[in-house]
């Protein structure tokens, strides 16, 4: 009470700017003795198990598996063209068909070589016949004067016997020379018979058929044209159409020469094709395994089924080849490393919030998020972004963000729409982040 009463007093003694400091001194030690320092808040994030992929994104062109330009095997005029442009076709089916009489001519020709050699042969047979015979009598005949002439010596005379033998070796000569022409007439009816095949043949060629199933791309005459035979490379012959087999397409997709140790046979690759809004899985079949020196890059095909023809040769796609990829991984997020390299720093929080420094050693890096191969365990809580401003052991309060568990990097190689590859992975970013800011 007397303290109170004296302060009373010296209230009403001291000036009012002086009571006033008096006041305000005895609020702010009030103050400083009640209020405990604050720890600083930071952002954090808990090392979590996810995975990163690596994925190139290139712009591929469809070509046509085959394409065959159909020339005629024999020149003429085109008497009928039975299809046009843009006509599905199957192998074997008739394109057109060609006028040519003097062909007709010949292969007529050739079928009456033909029966005359046969004739030809049929007299030689008959002739080998008669010669057979003529040289069986007299050979019989020299046979008997030679066993009279043994029985009863004297009775034949020598002259007789010579002449006798002379002509039974004149008619074995006959034979020969009969069947030397039999042999003739049938290797010249062999001839004939190849003549007429291949007369034959010219004259099926008038009528072209498609060598395969396809689609055709250009029409180069119209009926009564005259074509020149496609055989001869004198003369600059027009075909008759451009045939496409489109049923199965190459999808050529240049790789850049930095992505080239990628690229193997069997490999799965995504294939958008944003011109029918389709999304394909294919596989490449090959390579040319080889870089061009203008481009720096790779010529790689997949072949893409095409039963319904709804792909068009010349349409673009956007590719995805996957690099690299890491399932289930530690991950954190980059902004939490300290470094570019194989190894770097981070922040992390103790069990009482106070921050330590740690080494650790990186993996994959995506665009999000980077691979921890060691230094960290799951669970462990890191610190985001630049705490170089708060020393080790200080304490500090934690603000937990929730980020993605799955992290797709896209590289470019040359996209027509280069947002593509970021809508591509876009959902299954903010779905892993819906997650987290759900939980």
């Amino acid at each position: 009470m007397r303290t109170i009463r004296n302060a009373s007093v010296l209230r009403f003694l001291l000036p009012p700017a002086a009571s006033m400091l008096l006041v305000v001194g005895c609020h702010s030690d009030a103050r400083s003795n009640s209020a405990p320092e604050v720890p600083p808040a930071v952002a954090v994030s808990a090392v979590q198990r996810g995975s990163i992929s690596h994925v190139l994104s290139v712009a591929g062109q469809f070509q046509p598996y085959q394409v065959v330009e159909v020339h005629a095997k024999v020149s003429g005029y085109i008497r009928r063209i039975n299809v046009d442009i843009g006509d599905r076709v199957h192998a074997g089916e008739t394109l057109a068909t060609l006028e040519v009489p003097e062909l007709n001519a010949q292969y007529r020709g050739t079928q009456s070589e033909a029966l005359r050699s046969q004739d030809q042969i049929a007299q030689a047979q008959h002739d080998v016949s008669r010669a057979e015979a003529q040289h069986a009598a007299l050979q019989a005949n020299y046979d008997r004067l030679v066993q009279a002439a043994r029985a009863q010596p004297g009775l034949i005379a020598q002259q007789e016997l010579d002449n006798a033998c002379a002509q039974a070796d004149a008619s074995a000569a006959q034979v020969d020379s009969a069947q030397a022409g039999l042999a003739a007439a049938r290797q010249g009816a062999d001839a004939a018979t190849a003549d007429k095949e291949r007369v034959g043949a010219l004259q099926s060629y008038t009528t072209v058929t498609a060598p395969l199933n396809g689609v055709i791309l250009w029409r180069y005459a119209d009926t009564g044209a005259l074509i020149q035979a496609g055989t001869s490379s004198d003369v600059q012959s027009l075909p008759l159409v451009k045939l496409s087999q489109s049923d199965l397409l190459r999808l050529r997709v240049p790789v850049p020469e930095d992505a080239v140790e990628y690229v193997h046979v069997g490999d799965s690759m995504q294939i958008r094709v944003d011109a029918l809004g389709r999304s394909i899985t294919g596989k490449i079949v090959r390579f040319t395994r080889d870089v061009s020196l203008d481009t720096r890059t790779m010529q790689t095909e997949v072949d893409v089924p095409n039963k319904d023809l709804s792909i068009t040769p010349g349409m673009y796609a956007n590719t995805y080849l996957q690099l690299a990829h890491r399932e289930n991984i530690l991950t954190i997020p980059l902004g939490a490393i300290q470094g570019d390299g194989a190894t770097g720093t981070v922040r992390v929080l103790d069990a009482t919030n106070r921050l330590a420094t740690r080494n650790i050693h990186v993996g994959l890096r995506g665009s999000l998020l980077a691979e921890v191969v060691s230094g960290l365990q799951e669970g462990d809580r890191v610190v985001l972004g630049d705490a170089s401003g708060n020393k080790d052991g200080k304490q500090v309060t934690p603000r937990l963000e929730h980020e993605p568990t799955s992290d797709i990097m896209h590289e470019e190689g040359g996209m027509i729409d280069p947002q593509a590859a970021q809508q591509a992975s876009q959902p299954a970013t903010d779905q892993s982040a819906r997650k987290g800011s759900e939980n």
